[in-house]
């Protein structure tokens, strides 16, 4: 009878233990779900993470002064009629006031509806996957070469970084020199083999390759480093064990080169394409989006529109550098998706 009651007892206490410790758990929950829990969360991760917060608050001003501020305003002029005619401006001691106008999505609707923006993005996504497709692979092969060794490795690979280590505008005004149909230096060496001059930068095809020519030129030192740095990543056991199982040279690269620089591979790509996307020097200082506007892509045509035509159109060209970064953003989250889709953490 005594046992009987003491069991009780316990079994008692030790619900009352369990009561107490759900309400307990109940209370945090219900706390952390609370309107203020999520307040009181974001204090607690200040007062913890304050070094850090300290840190990287210049950085987020800089970038919020730099980038934030023409972003909005950029935002802004593309819903105006704003030009150079109706924007605020000082001549002499003279103030005039800005008299442009809220328009709303009209500019959009009138650039989105014009060919010349069907036309700009065709080419500026030819343009994209050619520059990108090629350094690519170009990077690819010359990195598989620098990882192997053999006398002299050092030397190769200062010479191949070289062209990145140019300022971007020098290395295309040499290109320019290069190209010239009558002094150029490529036409001298194929008159001497007795072949006709070719209009490098006269004719919209051959304007087309040289931009692609030279950005290529630009863009394949950073592609090959990258991965490069992936291929030393890869254990050199892996390459041991598949050639004593007798796998081939190509099979060696398909199962385990190409898979184990696919974390590389899709950042390098990323990175590429939105370089690409917006690269204006090679296409502005090479051929000016000639001749004729056969190598306008979208952002010299943003260009144009604010600096080149008259009046110049700063409304228009904020819409066009709206419209491009929201290309680019959708690409960006599609990719995103499609690596999430594959498995990589991106």
């Amino acid at each position: 009878m005594a046992a009987h009651t003491s069991q009780s007892v316990a079994k008692a206490a030790g619900d009352g233990v369990g009561d107490d410790t759900a309400a307990r758990g109940r209370s945090r929950w219900t706390d952390s779900k609370a309107p203020g829990g999520t307040k009181g969360g974001l204090r607690r991760a200040l007062a913890t993470h304050w070094y850090a917060w300290t840190m990287i608050a210049p950085v987020v001003l800089v970038l919020g002064v730099i980038i934030g501020w023409p972003l909005v305003r950029g935002i802004y002029l593309s819903l105006t009629d704003a030009n150079e005619r109706n924007v605020s401006r000082t001549i002499g001691a003279r103030h005039i006031e800005a008299t442009y106008e809220f328009v709303g999505l009209d500019n959009y609707v009138d650039v989105l509806s014009d060919p010349v923006f069907l036309q700009r993005l065709v080419w500026t996504v030819v343009w994209t996957v050619a520059c990108v497709s090629i350094t690519f692979t170009l990077g690819l092969v010359l990195a598989n070469m620098l990882n192997r060794d053999f006398k002299g490795r050092a030397a190769y690979r200062m010479a191949l970084i070289l062209p990145w280590a140019v300022p971007g505008f020098v290395s295309v005004f040499a290109w320019r020199f290069l190209f010239n149909r009558d002094n150029g230096i490529l036409n001298k060496i194929l008159d001497g083999g007795g072949i006709a001059a070719v209009p490098w930068l006269d004719d919209p095809t051959w304007a087309k390759f040289s931009v692609v020519a030279v950005n290529v030129w630009l863009g394949v030192p950073f592609m090959m480093v990258a991965l490069l740095g992936g291929l030393q990543s890869i254990p050199g056991e892996l390459y041991e064990a598949a050639e004593m199982d007798g796998a081939s040279a190509w099979q060696r690269f398909r199962h385990i080169t190409l898979p184990g620089l696919r974390a590389v591979s899709m950042t390098v790509i990323l990175l590429s394409t939105i370089w690409t996307f917006n690269m204006f020097p090679v296409i502005f200082l090479l051929t000016r989006g000639g001749p004729g506007d056969s190598t306008e892509i979208l952002v010299t045509q943003a260009f144009r529109e604010a600096f080149v035509s008259s009046p110049r159109d700063f409304a228009g060209s904020a819409t066009w550098g709206v419209l491009i970064l929201a290309l680019l953003m959708i690409f960006a989250l599609v990719y995103r998706r499609s690596l999430r889709k594959q498995g990589e953490v991106w």
